[in-house]
Order: structure tokens, then C-alpha cells, then sequence
């Protein structure tokens, strides 16, 4: 396997100068130039499925198939292009736009009535002038209709219904569609044609922008992030609903992130029944990870093995399946169809993993994460860290964190002096820096020295997978998401400059250089 870098950065984190508000599918070319130029060859993002309204987390899904619209990039919609464009917007409308291009985080319910309502007149012109006018568009429409049918249509109906219902959770939609008696069902596809062709047209800008992404990123592979799981107010578990436990939600067990655990308020597989139908919506999952990235993180990986879950009723939480030779069958499965189409799959390994778990993922030559922070020697005397040059494995991701840790600047800033002398006595670490840059250990901040110290030694670590959080690359204070705790800091931080001007900005390209060197130092090219 060739050794590459890479680094994480959410899509919604990337507005260009053009996008509204939000980074979109056609900010991927840009971000692609100066990832290029920095040698970088991995972009790691975070969820892009379709998030409910008034949702920010991309862990918290209406759909494990559909990109969410908010994603698409207006410029590159030829309806909207034929309406007018910006030019044509209403002054109120126009200045609406420009208040959420200059806001310092994004504005997601702005963001989204301002794209709902101009797409729907994309969509009104499409319908107009290409569907009854049977142009090649209205032809390649329907083509994609047809191809992705068989995870399409249960969603847009989907989408439709929780549209016509206020938005309402499924489960309280009325029975004969709450419980998809067929002749209900068919009579909404009736009522509901127009809504219904809506949500296909929007899949079909989104899924054709992604495709031109894909091409424009240009030796940039584009990985995505598998979440464990989707909203219980999904279509996936509507269209499912046997596959699924309603009375229980999942979680985990305490860790470094909670005290007390995680309850994440989702519904819990059963294991059972997917496993009677060969795991048929898991293999759907990873062929549409497929068709979208060219390789994938899978979210809280030891929950495929084990899954904790805690009743609804008040009983005891507890792990399912609950034998740890059951457990073992059941995550090799999972990991066996998320691997069948091919994609280079990561396993996110962090928390509370059993060794058996970890001796699974050597013997299948699946890559965990080492988070430099807590790769230590932990039982041996004074907890040493591990040197990332001589101790990381080659099957192995390396980073100085994830989009749920503190940066690594504030994480120094709160190490303690000894765990700061345990960073600085890693021997790669130390060959690094001269003796005036060990005695700023006791400095307020990170040293630049310091800081530029750990990165390279990431650079030159063992593994042969290297994704950076974008932030740390940087030296920057904002982080991307705080666990366990509700926020508008929370999944709205957006690069300081447009992602279209990051080639041109002096202090970008500074880094990418930086970058450069280090990726043709360490065999990362």
C-alpha cells in the first residue's frame, strides 16, 4: 500500500467566494488545487447525507443514500442559470444571500430556505421547459430515476410525506402510511407526484455535481465517513421498520469523551433479522459509499461488533450480541460487506475497544486510527509515549486528532508539564528540535517549533495512512465539534478564507509548500 497524506476538512467547512453560505459540492475542484499543490493526496469529509430540518450534525441523517440538497452548488445548476441566476434574485432575497456569505458560521436554517426556495424554482422551469419539452436533460433525469430506483424511490416518497406532514417523525404520520399499507402508499405516490419529483430532480443535481467532482478533484481521492447509524426518523428505517429496535436507543458505555457514556437517541439494529437477509441494507450502504468515494471511514467501528444499547423502559444497558464469539462473527461480516465493492475502508477504533476487536481488524489488515495523544505505553512506568516512526504499524491511519478532540494547540495548553516532557522525550520528536526549543516547555502556548515538530513527526510515522484535521495542519483554535454537548459552535466553523482563494492566499500557500516538503521527505508523494 503507497504511503499518502491527507487531511480532514467537512464540506460545509468550505465556501468558496460563490457558494451560499455553506461549502458545496463545487468547492471540491478548489480545496483539490491547493490540497495538490501541498502534496496532499486524501480529502477525509465528514457525513454528506441529507440531515433533518433544523439539524446540523451530519451523524444524525434522514437518509444513508440521499446527499443533502443544501450541498448543491446553484452556479452549476443550468435551471437556475436559465431563471436568471443571482442577477434575477429579488433585492430581499439578494440580501439575504449576502448576509450569509460574510456570517462568521453558518447560518443552516438561512442557508437552507434560501436554497429551497430558488431550487424550487429550478425545478418548476425543469419540469416546464425540459420535461415537457423531452429534452436530452428530461432524458438523463429519467435515467437516473430509473438507475437509482432502488434506494430513490422509498426515499423521495419519504421526503414527500415528511414534507406534506410538517415535517412531523414518521411515527406519527397516520397508520395506513405509518405502517406502509401498499394502497396508502400508492395513493401518495398519486398526490404526491409533483413534491415526489422534486426531491429526484434534487438527487439528480446532487449526484451529477458529485460525479464532476470526483473528476475535477484530479488525484485527490475523496473519502467519506460511514455513519454507525441513520436517524430513526429516516427513510431507511421507515422502508425497514422489522429491521430496527424502536424501544431501546444506542450509545457508549463510559469513555474519555463522558464519564456517564453517551446516549445517541438512535435505534439499534437487530442483528437478527439483517442477518437473515445477508445484511441486505448494510451491502446497499457500502455499494452507494462506492459509487460516491473512493475509499471510507467507518463510524464507531466496535459498534458493528458490539452494539450498547439502553432500553427505553429504564432496564440496564447492555451490549448486543452479548457472547463474545458472536460479536467476533458479526463485526468480520459487517467489515466482509463493507469491503466487497472494493473501497479502501478505515476503521474508527476509538473509545472503548476490546482487544479482540483489535486483533480482528490486524488479522483482515483493516486500518484503526492512532491519535497521537494517547498512543502511549500505558502500562509501562511513566506511561511513555510511543515514538509514531518506530511504533506506529504501517496498516494504521496517524493524525494528531479527530473533529471531536480539542485542537492540538489547546490540548497542549492543558497537558500538564509531565506529559509535556513525555511528547518531548519521543526520540523522533527530540531529533527534531534544538536545545533551545526543549526549554520553551513551559511556555503558555504551542511553540512553532514545537508544533512543527509533531506534525513532521506524524509525516515520518510508520503508517501508511496519514489524515491531519485541517485546523491542526494550521495551528488554529476552532474545533469542528464539542461531544456530549449542544451548540451553535458545533459543526458551523467554516475555513477563514474562501476556499477558491486558498491557492492564492500567501499563508495557505506557505503551508502547502511546508507540506510538500514533508510529504517528499517521508515518502508521502
Amino acid at each position: 500500500m503507497t504511503r499518502r497524506a491527507g487531511t480532514l476538512i467537512p464540506l460545509f467547512s468550505l465556501p468558496s467566494s460563490r457558494s451560499w453560505g455553506i461549502g458545496e459540492i463545487g468547492d471540491i475542484a478548489a480545496i483539490a488545487r491547493w490540497l495538490d499543490a501541498a502534496g496532499i493526496r486524501i480529502l477525509q469529509l465528514l457525513p454528506i447525507n441529507e440531515m433533518p430540518p433544523g439539524e446540523s450534525s451530519p451523524y444524525s441523517a434522514l437518509s444513508a443514500m440521499a446527499i443533502d440538497p443544501q450541498f448543491i452548488t446553484l452556479d452549476e445548476v443550468e435551471d437556475f442559470q436559465e431563471i436568471g441566476g443571482e442577477e434575477a434574485l429579488e433585492p430581499g432575497l439578494r440580501a439575504r444571500l449576502d448576509a450569509v456569505r460574510v456570517a462568521p458560521r453558518i447560518q443552516y436554517a438561512e442557508v437552507r430556505a434560501l436554497k429551497e426556495l430558488v431550487l424550487r424554482r429550478c425545478c418548476e422551469r425543469f419540469q416546464r421547459v425540459e420535461s415537457q419539452g423531452d429534452t436530452p436533460r428530461a432524458g438523463a433525469f429519467h435515467e437516473y430515476v430509473s438507475d437509482e430506483g432502488w434506494w430513490l424511490n422509498d426515499y423521495a416518497l419519504f421526503r414527500a410525506l415528511h414534507a406534506q406532514h410538517d415535517e412531523r417523525a414518521w411515527w406519527d404520520w397516520p397508520e395506513t402510511l405509518r405502517c406502509r399499507r401498499s394502497d396508502a402508499l400508492e395513493r401518495a405516490r398519486a398526490e404526491l407526484a409533483e413534491e415526489i419529483l422534486y426531491r429526484q430532480y434534487l438527487q439528480w443535481l446532487a449526484g451529477d455535481q458529485w460525479r464532476r467532482a470526483r473528476e475535477q478533484a484530479a488525484g485527490v481521492a475523496l473519502f467519506g465517513d460511514l455513519p454507525f447509524m441513520v436517524s430513526g426518523d429516516s427513510a431507511d428505517v421507515w422502508a425497514r421498520q422489522d429491521e430496527f429496535r424502536m424501544d431501546a436507543s444506542v450509545g457508549v458505555p463510559p469513555d474519555a469523551f463522558s464519564e456517564t457514556g453517551q446516549d445517541w437517541g438512535l435505534p439499534v439494529y437487530r442483528w437478527d433479522v439483517l442477518a437473515q437477509r445477508d445484511f441486505d441494507w448494510l451491502r446497499d450502504r457500502a455499494h452507494r459509499n462506492a459509487e460516491l468515494f473512493d475509499g471510507y471511514r467507518v463510524d464507531h467501528l466496535v459498534g458493528f461488533y458490539r452494539t450498547y444499547f439502553r432500553p427505553h423502559d429504564g432496564s440496564a444497558a447492555q451490549f448486543i450480541p452479548g457472547e463474545q464469539d458472536a460479536q467476533l462473527a458479526l463485526g468480520e461480516g459487517v467489515l466482509d460487506v463493507f469491503r466487497e465493492p472494493g473501497s479502501e475502508i478505515i476503521a474508527e477504533d476509538l473509545g472503548v475497544v476490546p482487544d479482540f476487536v483489535r486483533a480482528s481488524l490486524a488479522r483482515l489488515n483493516v486500518a484503526g486510527y492512532k491519535v497521537f495523544r494517547w498512543e502511549r505505553q500505558w502500562h509501562v512506568e511513566g506511561q511513555p509515549f510511543k515514538d509514531p516512526v518506530t511504533d506506529y504499524p504501517a496498516v494504521s491511519v496517524a493524525t494528531s486528532g479527530t473533529h471531536d478532540t480539542e485542537p492540538m494547540v489547546i490540548w497542549w495548553e492543558e497537558a500538564s508539564h509531565e506529559e509535556r516532557s513525555a511528547v518531548l522525550a519521543i526520540p523522533s520528536v527530540r531529533a527534531l528540535l534544538t536545545p533551545e526549543d526543549l526549554t520553551a516547555i513551559d511556555d503558555a502556548g504551542l511553540p512553532h517549533a514545537v508544533r512543527e515538530a509533531l506534525l513532521e513527526t506524524l509525516f515520518a510515522s510508520g503508517s501508511n495512512r496519514l489524515i491531519l484535521p485541517i485546523g491542526d495542519i494550521f495551528g488554529w483554535r476552532a474545533r469542528i465539534n464539542q461531544p456530549a454537548t449542544v451548540s451553535d459552535l458545533n459543526w458551523t466553523w467554516r475555513l477563514p478564507w474562501p476556499s477558491d482563494r486558498m491557492s492564492t492566499e500567501p499563508v495557505a500557500m506557505q503551508v502547502a509548500r511546508q507540506l510538500k516538503e514533508w510529504c517528499v521527505r517521508h515518502g508521502r508523494t
